[in-house]
């Protein structure tokens, strides 16, 4: 009878390395900022060698974009996670508490509202947000608001998702009282789907 190998498999000891690159980019680069941070520090930082960097990630800017996309992912988790489990009425209410939750460590807003864009550009932000949180936004409008047409809830979604944004970095940066913001913004949704 032969024992089972304990031995990880290639695969997940990849994708193991990966997310330990990820993660300690994700504080080199807040400490340091984009750009006075080096990939030998990150490499450091992740117990890798500078060749496990190159081989998941062409350069520091795509690793820089793989924290992006790593952000961006856990902040539309919890908007969907937060929003399945209630009615469509209340998803919209639902989902926005929990981007300011999810938004409210200031790590994860000085990542995707303020380094992100500098370094990334907008429209490559851009499209990170409508793949994720905005995505989560025009399905919840969608679930409101059938009646409007794709054209219409699209714009919605990316005049809202900017002054989610805006809301979101105004919070992390002043340490203004979230509850404010997502009641302003409740209303501005409220004003943006009342009927013309």
């Amino acid at each position: 009878m032969q024992e089972k190998s304990t031995r990880t498999p290639n695969a997940e000891r990849r994708a193991q390395m990966r997310a330990r690159l990820i993660e300690a980019a994700r504080a080199v680069f807040l400490e340091k900022g984009y750009a006075e941070a080096s990939t030998p520090e990150i490499v450091r930082a992740a117990g890798a060698t500078r060749g496990a960097l190159y081989h998941h990630f062409q350069d520091k800017q795509a690793l820089f974009r793989a924290v992006v996309e790593a952000e961006a992912q856990a902040v539309t988790s919890a908007i969907e996670t937060a929003s399945t489990s209630v009615t469509k009425a209340d998803a919209l209410a639902v989902g926005s508490r929990a981007f300011f939750e999810a938004m409210s460590d200031g790590a994860r807003a000085q990542i995707l509202l303020v380094d992100g864009p500098a370094v990334l550009g907008a429209a490559e932000m851009d499209q990170i947000d409508a793949g994720g949180g905005r995505q989560s936004l025009l399905a919840g409008l969608r679930a409101a608001h059938s009646n409007r047409s794709e054209e219409e809830l699209s714009a919605m979604a990316v005049v809202l998702s900017a002054a989610f944004d805006r809301a979101a970095l105004e919070v992390a940066q002043s340490g203004a009282d979230a509850e404010i913001f997502e009641e302003i913004m409740a209303r501005l949704m409220a004003a943006a789907l009342s009927p013309s």
